[in-house]
Formats: C-alpha cells, structure tokens, sequence
C-alpha cells in the first residue's frame, strides 16, 4: 500500500493488491528470455506492440513469430506487431456461436482478417499449443524460483528485479544449452567437474 507507483490489481485468487504486471518475452526453442518490461495496469493490453519493438532492437531483427495468449490479442496491437512479425494468438469466441471467429469481419483490418484466418487452421493451432511448455515455463519458474511478490517498491527497482531474474534464468538455460552447442552431449553432467 506504500508504493505510490504501483496500480490495485486483481490477483489470482480473487482479491485485490497493489501489483506491478511483469513482461516476459521468451525464445520457445531455447527458453531463453529475450525481452523483459514491467507494466503498471493489470491487463497485457496493449503490451504485445512494445516488447515486438523491444525484441527486435535487442536481436537486432523481428522474430518470425509471436506467440501470445489471448490478453494480448486486441485489434491495434496485431495491427502494429503484424508490422514486423506473424501473430499467433487465440480469437476470442464469438457471443453468437453461429458466427466462425476464424472469418474475417467486413470492418477487420487486412492484418487483423489474416490473423482470425490463420488461427483457424491446423497449423496454427498447433503452434499455438506449444505456448504451455514455452512461455508458460518461463513464467512458472519465475514463481517456483520465488518472483511472486517484489520486495522492493517502485517501477525502476521493479523493472532491476526483473532483469535480474531474466538473467540469472538465461544464465541457468546456457549452462543446459551449452554442452550440446558445443557437441559434448546434453546436461552439465557432461562438462568436466560439473558432473556427479
């Protein structure tokens, strides 16, 4: 209640705290975080455009995808991410269910009908299914390593503990990466003096 910079949120179980909304971007290859933002309103509105611009100046190009879950799927912000990349992201179901939320919609934009038609397909759905084990993991073990709740206050030291994590988590995937880049195998067993 003493952090003037943070916004009352409606939590998990129901209740209502001050909170700040932590970003997470991930590679769902390699797991590795790749862009981090802290966001001071309780909704991923409005958030997919910013971190699509983030990711792309840190890599030094846009991703070929971009997987997102339905809290970042608003109209404006597949027009601005469609800009760089391809969205996959679920359509929200239609309140008549005569209607195929996969059909463009005569006032849909040209990025916004390709995106409600290339959910509709096979393809699609299946990438969209790898979200659980993708960024999903990222964002549970952020909480099972202990981010649940930021005992700091204000959004530059917030925004720090955010960092920090992203790198001790991308610190933590290059040593489970690293022995296979460099062809000795998989896991840090196989690195001397790490192993059992």
């Amino acid at each position: 209640m003493t952090d003037a910079e943070a916004t009352v949120m409606k939590m998990g179980d129901g209740g209502f705290r001050p909170a700040y909304n932590p970003q997470l971007a991930s590679d769902t290859d390699s797991l590795v975080v790749v862009g981090v933002d802290v966001a001071t309103v309780g909704s991923d509105q409005g958030q997919m455009a910013p971190m699509v611009e983030q990711v792309t100046q840190r890599c030094g190009q846009a991703p070929d995808a971009w997987l997102v879950d339905g809290g970042f799927v608003g109209h404006d912000q597949i027009e601005r991410a469609s800009q760089r990349t391809v969205v996959y992201g679920p359509v929200p179901a239609p309140k008549d269910k005569t209607v195929d939320a996969h059909q463009a919609k005569p006032k849909d934009s040209e990025a916004v009908a390709a995106w409600r038609e290339r959910m509709g397909t096979i393809e699609a759905k299946g990438i969209y299914k790898r979200r659980a084990a993708t960024a999903e993991c990222v964002n549970a073990q952020s909480r099972n390593r202990g981010l649940q709740q930021f005992q700091v206050r204000g959004l530059g030291k917030v925004k720090c503990v955010m960092l920090l994590f992203a790198l001790a988590h991308n610190l933590m995937r290059m040593a489970a990466l690293a022995p296979d880049l460099l062809g000795l195998g998989t896991g840090t067993s196989v690195i001397p003096g790490m192993g059992a």
